[in-house]
């Protein structure tokens, strides 16, 4: 069985750490190597990965020259090509999305709304079940991994979490839903005091869990946030 909620900047928190800490904390961490990775382990119908992906885009100035990947996937084939088409009504556009980030991304077709190509474009969908192996996806900056976990029994979560790690960069990050946590569970991540939902591999260096979570100023490219 699977749940396939979803809409566009859920839970709103996770969001702004994303663009606030995540990415200013990744910018300088990756500054010589000029690339991000990002997963969303649970895309639904891709309101998730094309949130990320609108966050980016406004932050073109401070990542002009980087290479940055959104890889999306989910156990439904039937929600992946309702991502892939990147068309959603009017109830959907409605839930979370701000009217400017409607406006510029989005065409409105009939009585639904397509997401602009160019967002589109900036992730890449494919099917996977969380419960086999996902080590053949490599290594990853970012991982979103939210408001699947709580429908698995406390082995299975411990499994997942175990290779979630393997697959997260030394210096990267967990997101998890608001109701989902690490704690009491394993010790492969450790959550960051006064950062809901957020999490790093506790093999993290001390620099990485010290000095990246100080959100740093990031000046977005001109347009509405």
């Amino acid at each position: 069985m699977t749940t396939n909620e979803s809409f566009f900047y859920r839970d709103k928190i996770p969001f702004d750490q994303f663009r606030e800490v995540i990415m200013p904390g990744l910018i300088k961490a990756r500054a010589a190597q000029r690339r991000i990775r990002i997963w969303c382990a649970a895309a639904s119908t891709g309101q998730e990965p094309y949130s990320l992906a609108m966050i980016l885009k406004e932050m073109a100035a401070p990542l002009a020259g980087w290479r940055t990947e959104i890889i999306a996937t989910d156990l439904s084939n039937e929600v992946l090509e309702k991502a892939r088409a990147g068309l959603y009504s009017q109830f959907e556009v409605q839930r979370g999305l701000p009217i400017q980030m409607l406006m510029k991304y989005f065409t409105q077709a009939g009585d639904t709304w397509q997401i602009s190509p160019e967002i589109k474009a900036m992730v890449q969908y494919r099917p996977l079940n969380l419960l086999a192996d996902f080590g053949h996806l490599g290594k990853f900056d970012v991982v979103f991994c939210r408001n699947v976990l709580i429908y698995f029994d406390q082995e299975t979560k411990i499994s997942v979490f175990e290779r979630l790690a393997r697959v997260t960069e030394a210096d990267g990050y967990l997101v998890l839903g608001a109701a989902e946590t690490v704690v009491g569970l394993t010790e492969v991540f450790k959550p960051l005091a006064d950062r809901r939902g957020l999490y790093v591999p506790n093999s993290a260096p001390a620099k990485a869990v010290g000095g990246a979570f100080a959100p740093l100023k990031v000046v977005a490219a001109a347009g509405p946030r």
